[in-house]
């Protein structure tokens, strides 16, 4: 039965079918302007009394009206812009009986949620059309658990209406409204009774499979899942049944396996017509059962390419057409709004990637077979949730399921599917069986700034055992073993103030920071029994011990992200790998990295990187292999530039501050920065600078300086940079990023800086390897500022030239 408003919100297929921008190349600039010629578009078509119409179907203004709200709140605007007040005053207005109807109830209940605004109390109206939406559900015959759609057509049902309801009435229980299990439980009994023998799921029935009901029986079976969670087995102290494995949802597996092999962007997979409401349900899909990668397809990033090159631009619309469209249709209100979903849900940041690993099949070769890194299988994406709901967090943060062998033999690369979220998130009973193709991509992993944290199921010894094995292979010597990190440590107070003896966290601190943590609770357990709104009667003790769970991954993720985690197309592309970075032998510019008495190589590949940002960017010959010497060695002088950086004290001996003066002298120039702004490098640099030059003490340049113009380099105007406003061992950590003023520091002779300095951090993050604590510019400033400090050094010929070796 083709019903006119599911037209509406479903029947839409683009008038260009061209094929889409290259995937690699977008980035989160393209996709916000690409948004914010649809919100334009949205805005010209609000009626006066705030609501948005279809010229097709004039009776369901509510919702289309809820449609465009959530579009508009989703990618970025606030109940404080006047369109989405205005709209939502209008459904506000709406008669408390109405509306009547499965699509527009579920699309009001979802607007209102998504508003969230404390100005208004809108709980009642949402209990109110939950309540609706339960009594409408199918009760018996051949659809128990479906939807139709509505008053008009109580019994039977089909997917696209059960969907909609499905997600209304997640939006709601996350409101607080209560659900009965009973919903959800016939709700699962369809979609698994409607599945076809395929894997995939059809408007009609058991045949012809497609790609946008595909796509609505694995967002719902994936709330579902969530939303059946019991508390059977729990101890009488609130201890629960980690050992026991949950329910794997195999109806749930083969949606997704049948959408990785009939994956498709340009068109709606076995069907001619609903591309925008396929690519819509993807983007629900992907999001919520925890899958950046559908088969071999990065789903967001392709279709995010497809719709930026189909975007009409003049309007900044997307517009369908369908039977039921004439003239302008529905001048693509809908089309736009489904478009803007995609768009804005899916550019969310990917905080934490779920490693699969197991034994693989021998039929498909790439297909991890077992469960066991999978025992919880809500655990991160619980974890997402919550803290998407927290106060200084991005207001939606996803995660994903990656398998980085099949990433890397797909063309996925590897490494860059794992850095495409800072945390990657490790656990399983049994003992680790990696390859050593595996293990290669997680020690790269690590080498280009990642973050491995990892617990056991069950406390499995064997599963410990083997993860401390594993850290000798993907660590440099001498941080290869997990320590019990101290009380001081940041991640104690990264967020909530937790006792360390009670929490005990174990570590490797790699370079600037401690790149691998591992509790040796089975916290997943603990996650996976989190509710936004814990049941009624649950254990308060087993509250206490999923709080205690949630504030212990809580206060790791902000230590390894610094609450700042990059929107999806940003994040981090591998840099090369150490033998690249050596690659280039010889260059006109080499550079000496000093060495001191204090931990003179906290950032051991940060200069590396630099040289060859120098050669990739800017196009300086520079060697990628510097030299690493004492100030007295004798071949100080081959040259141009000396470097430096640490956390903690040092100093020079007298012939060695000679020796540094007499380069600096003859043209040289000293570059330095404490790694993470660590107090103890700072003083001692400091008191290095005033024994060289004591006449012309360090200084702060000026900001209208040569080094932050784009006479030299890049223009430097403003630049971000991580600050710490919480000191001390009984105060939570405030770091926030902030675009402020660069600061540097130099000494001056001779109207030439020989020495330039900052007192904040650019080494660490050089090599991605900036945490919480780290007080010091963002990645990709640092290397700019970094850059046009080199470059200032070339400006002058020294008096020796250096010798090319």
């Amino acid at each position: 039965m083709n019903h006119p408003l599911r037209t509406v919100v479903c029947v839409l297929c683009v008038l260009s079918l061209s094929g889409p921008a290259t995937a690699a190349e977008l980035n989160a600039e393209m996709v916000l302007r690409s948004i914010e010629r649809g919100q334009n578009l949205l805005k010209t078509q609000q009626w006066p009394d705030g609501s948005w119409h279809s010229e097709v179907q004039k009776d369901h203004v509510i919702g289309i009206t809820s449609l465009a709200v959530m579009a508009l709140i989703n990618s970025g605007m606030t109940v404080r812009d006047t369109p989405v007040r205005k709209g939502l005053e209008f459904l506000r207005r709406v008669p408390s009986g109405e509306p009547r109807q499965t699509y527009d109830a579920s699309l009001m209940i979802m607007a209102l949620v998504a508003a969230r605004d404390p100005a208004k109390t809108d709980l009642a109206r949402i209990a109110r059309l939950a309540d609706y939406l339960e009594e409408i559900q199918t009760k018996n015959g051949n659809s128990v658990g479906a939807w139709s759609y509505g008053d008009v057509g109580l019994g039977g049902g089909d997917p696209s209406n059960t969907q909609f309801a499905v997600l209304a009435l997640r939006e709601a229980t996350d409101a607080g409204i209560i659900v009965r299990p009973v919903v959800w439980e016939r709700a699962r009994e369809y979609w698994e009774a409607l599945q076809s023998p395929d894997g995939g799921w059809g408007y009609g029935g058991h045949g012809n499979s497609t790609g946008s009901m595909t796509v609505a029986g694995i967002s719902s079976l994936a709330i579902i899942q969530q939303m059946l969670r019991n508390d059977e087995g729990v101890a009488a102290d609130g201890t629960p049944p980690c050992c026991r494995p949950e329910d794997p949802y195999p109806a749930l597996e083969r949606g997704i396996r049948w959408l990785g092999d009939h994956f498709a962007v340009g068109y709606n997979p076995n069907n001619s017509a609903w591309l925008l409401y396929y690519l819509y349900g993807v983007e629900r899909a992907g999001r919520l059962s925890g899958r950046r990668f559908f088969g071999d397809h990065d789903w967001y990033r392709q279709g995010a390419a497809f719709l930026l090159a189909n975007q009409l631009p003049r309007s900044g619309s997307w517009r369908g057409i369908g039977q039921y469209e004439s003239g302008e249709g529905d001048k693509s209100v809908v089309g736009t709004s489904l478009s803007l979903l995609f768009l804005s849900k899916g550019l969310a940041p990917v905080m934490m990637s779920k490693m699969k690993h197991g034994p693989r099949d021998p039929a498909r070769p790439m297909e991890v077979v077992g469960q066991d890194w999978n025992t919880h299988p809500r655990d991160v994406r619980n974890l997402m949730e919550h803290i998407s709901g927290l106060p200084r967090w991005p207001s939606l943060l996803t995660s994903q399921e990656v398998d980085v062998l099949k990433a890397s033999e797909a063309g996925g690369g590897g490494v860059d599917a794992l850095l495409q979220a800072p945390i990657l998130f490790l656990t399983g009973s049994q003992a680790l069986a990696l390859s050593p193709k595996e293990i290669a991509l997680l020690k790269d992993y690590l080498a280009q700034g990642g973050f491995i944290f990892a617990c056991p199921t069950c406390q499995a010894p064997a599963f410990e055992e083997s993860f401390r094995q594993l850290l000798t292979q993907i660590l440099p010597p001498g941080d290869q073993e997990l320590r019990l990190l101290p009380e001081d440590h940041p991640v104690y107070r990264s967020e909530y103030l937790l006792k360390a003896d009670a929490v005990q966290l174990h570590g490797c601190e790699v370079g600037c920071r401690t790149a691998v943590m591992y509790s040796k609770e089975d916290l997943g357990c603990l996650w996976s029994y989190w509710q936004r709104h814990s049941p009624v009667k649950r254990n308060p003790q087993l509250i206490a011990r999923v709080e205690r769970g949630m504030q212990i991954a809580i206060n790791v993720a902000a230590y390894a992200t610094g609450r700042e985690p990059p929107k999806s197309l940003d994040a981090p592309r591998k840099q090369g790998d150490l033998a690249q970075l050596d690659e280039i032998q010889r260059g006109l510019l080499q550079v000496a990295q000093l060495k001191h008495t204090g931990q003179w190589d906290a950032a051991p590949h940060a200069l590396r990187r630099l040289l060859f940002a120098l050669n990739e960017t800017v196009g300086v010959a520079a060697t990628t292999k510097p030299g690493e010497l004492l100030p007295s060695d004798p071949s100080l002088f081959q040259y141009r530039l000396l470097y430096m950086h640490g956390r903690t004290r040092f100093s020079f001996g007298p012939e060695e501050r000679e020796a540094i003066k007499l380069h600096l002298s003859r043209g040289g120039m000293l570059f330095a920065d404490a790694c993470c702004g660590a107090k103890p490098f700072d003083k001692s640099f400091r008191e290095l600078a005033a024994q060289l030059y004591p006449e012309a003490p360090l200084k702060t340049i000026d900001l209208k300086h040569e080094i932050f113009s784009e006479e030299i380099g890049h223009e430097l105007k403003k630049v971000r940079r991580r600050t710490n406003e919480g000191s001390g061992p009984n105060v939570p950590l405030t770091a926030a990023i902030k675009e402020v003023d660069p600061v540097l520091e130099g000494v001056e002779v001779d109207g030439r800086f020989v020495i330039v300095y900052s007192k904040y951090d650019l080494s660490c993050a050089l090599e991605r390897q900036a945490a919480l604590s780290c007080e010091g510019y963002v990645s990709e400033d640092a290397t700019r500022i970094a850059t046009n400090i080199v470059l200032y050094s070339l400006k002058k010929e020294p008096r020796l030239p250096a010798v090319v070796k």
